[in-house]
């Protein structure tokens, strides 16, 4: 998209992923006379299937993908000396127009510790309620209160319930009866460790995807005063000079020095898009406000090519110090999750042949979708699992490395989860490298990890330079304590499972033939009441081994730019302002001080806080500006 024909607005944010669509679309609404820029690195998504079908989610997961970016992490001992890659959406709408559409919250807890913990007054559980309820149109139920009835993104159960899923809550009624099951698995104050189906984001009544761009952004193309430029980087943000006189001698001096107010940004077309573009620094001007929305895998490099950030940080990469805030790129968290493949009878309803495209189940169902906004093209293959709170009987088969983490972290927050545990109907990774069969999983993620890691420019000038990543996954053996027990619990779960046929032993763990938990690529469900496998101490070495080699992200990261007290390390204040300058701010997920029990699949399912932290930036900076009713 071309530059815009002025180089003057109001307001510039720079991003355009789920929350810059928020914060942008709420302002333009309320105020149309407003002028705002909206700056996004990926192209535009409008009306694009791959975007407004949620099933064709993985056609965007190609090494060559021009709406995702992959950031590589350092090699890491803890993850078997690989290098993991760490993917984001980059494309308008960011990871809401590309995620894997499941419907997940945080717990109540999680979001008072925010208030409490971090020391942010105003951003309690019962403070952001209202925001977690306005921009949802909760299509599942009608009479749940922590729910909203009449927001712009709908939220569904979808329309298709596979034999995958009904496996799974059956083995789960024999199987765990410790646990029961709940209506709703998202309730805030309610639903963790029971079982239920999961809603997604998908709206009940179109089958689209319930993503920003389509629902905030383009339903305001007749606004000509908001602009949306897409396939340009923001470089970094511009602060304006201020002259002074200097009476040190006669005559007085003058002596030009940096303010540190925000009036505009410097950015650079996507070459990756345009090979053809032009190189040249381009430069918008902000009269009132700068919003860096470019998320926790951008947010913070943007800042420190401004010079914003550790003064060594900065100095090493040629950038001029302006506000020294070592926290900026610090605190990245993410949650660390598995994904073990299991084949699935020919009989299983699964998503494998349209993400490979088999044309055939393409031809299938996508009529049925243009149609009537129905069957498996407005599915995205996850429809149960639990939020898991382990028993004393597990706590005691996780070991000893998880006990004070538990003491310290859980065992007085009964609405906090240690796990996600639920199944999928399709095989997650490449397609193509596997036979072309029908597939399964049991995914199960950490859902508050006790590492921390960083990422920091390594270049003040180059946008496309690797930054210095480290997301420490695995650095905690706690974390690791319980992905090794999560891999037991998955096992037992699918071979009870009557889609059941066996692993796919090649992604699983290399047990020795002997052991009872030695994989089979062939094999038929035994029964429910069977006993357990006994695992052996080889087992469960064997396990660590497959886990460091395995584990990924889920693409859930958050924490850069923190939302704490500066001399906590933190960035922004409650009222999302960069300390130590003016007339700029954040907001996405890097302003996250703490994690979120959110995780449910692949892609950006912290989703729904990003959205809350939107809307509340939304009528922040509505009121400080005089816009009534963002």
């Amino acid at each position: 998209m071309s530059a815009p024909t002025t180089d003057e607005f109001d307001i510039v944010i720079a991003g355009g992923g789920a929350s810059a669509c928020v914060v942008a679309g709420r302002l333009a609404a309320a105020d149309p006379t407003i002028r705002i820029l909206l700056i996004e690195a990926g192209p535009p998504t409008k009306d694009v299937l791959s975007h407004t079908q949620p099933a064709r989610f993985a056609s965007h997961l190609t090494p060559n993908s021009k709406t995702i970016k992959y950031v590589a992490a350092k090699r890491s001992e803890a993850l078997g000396g690989r290098a993991v890659i760490v993917p984001a959406g980059e494309c308008l709408g960011g990871g809401s127009s590309v995620n894997f559409a499941m419907y997940t919250r945080a717990s109540a807890s999680d979001y008072d510790d925010w208030a409490t913990k971090y020391g942010n007054p105003g951003w309690g559980y019962k403070d952001l309620l209202p925001y977690l309820k306005k921009f949802e149109t909760y299509q599942v139920e009608s009479n749940l209160e922590t729910h909203g009835y009449s927001g712009p993104l709908g939220v569904s159960i979808g329309d298709v319930f596979g034999n995958i899923g009904e496996d799974f809550l059956h083995v789960a009624s024999k199987y765990d009866k410790q646990r029961g099951f709940t209506n709703d698995v998202n309730g805030l104050v309610s639903g963790c460790n029971e079982y239920g189906h999961w809603p997604k984001w998908i709206d009940g009544k179109s089958g689209h995807r319930s993503d920003t761009a389509h629902n905030y952004v383009y339903t305001q193309a007749h606004n000509k005063n908001l602009v949306i430029l897409t396939g340009h980087f923001v470089k970094r943000v511009i602060f304006e000079y201020a002259t002074l006189q200097i009476h040190y001698h006669q005559p007085a001096a003058d002596l030009k020095i940096r303010n540190k107010r925000a009036v505009g940004v410097e950015y650079v077309p996507n070459t990756r898009l345009y090979q053809s573009a032009s190189s040249k620094v381009l430069t918008a001007r902000a009269k009132r406000l700068v919003v860096v929305s470019a998320g926790s895998l951008g947010s913070p490099l943007i800042l420190e090519r401004s010079g914003i950030g550790a003064k060594d940080v900065l100095e090493k990469n040629g950038v001029t110090p302006i506000v020294d805030l070592p926290g900026i790129g610090e605190n990245y968290q993410d949650h660390q999750g598995m994904f073990p493949p299991f084949f699935a009878s020919e009989e299983s309803l699964t998503l494998d042949g349209i993400v490979r495209g088999d044309q055939a189940d393409i031809d299938q169902w996508t009529p049925q979708w243009i149609d009537h906004g129905t069957g498996l093209m407005a599915s995205n293959g996850l429809d149960c699992g639990l939020k898991l709170r382990p028993s004393e009987e597990d706590l005691k088969a996780i070991g000893p490395d998880f006990q004070e983490r538990w003491a310290e972290f859980f065992e007085n927050a009964p609405d906090k989860p240690a796990l996600y545990f639920g199944p999928l109907a399709m095989l997650v990774g490449d397609p193509f490298q596997v036979p072309a069969k029908k597939y399964f999983t049991i995914e199960y993620f950490v859902e508050h990890p006790a590492s921390l890691g960083h990422i920091h420019i390594t270049s003040g000038e180059d946008v496309y330079a690797p930054p210095d990543f480290d997301p420490a996954f695995l650095t905690k053996s706690e974390d690791l304590a319980l992905l090794v027990w999560g891999y037991k619990r998955c096992r037992e779960f699918a071979r009870r499972m009557p889609c059941y046929r066996g692993e796919y032993t090649a992604w699983h763990p290399q047990f020795q033939q002997d052991s009872a938990a030695f994989c089979n690529d062939d094999a038929i469900p035994v029964p429910v009441d069977s006993p357990d496998i006994v695992w052996t101490a080889e087992d469960d070495k064997t396990i660590e081994e497959h886990t460091r080699a395995f584990m990924n992200t889920v693409w859930h990261s958050l924490g850069t730019c923190a939302m704490k007290p500066r001399h906590d390390g933190g960035v922004v204040d409650t009222s999302l302002n960069v300390y130590g300058t003016q007339a700029l701010k954040v907001a996405d997920l890097s302003i996250a001080p703490g994690n979120v029990s959110a995780v449910v699949s692949i892609s950006q399912n912290t989703y729904s806080t990003a959205l809350m932290i939107a809307e509340k930036a939304a009528v922040i900076i509505g009121e400080e500006l005089g816009i009534k009713g963002p």
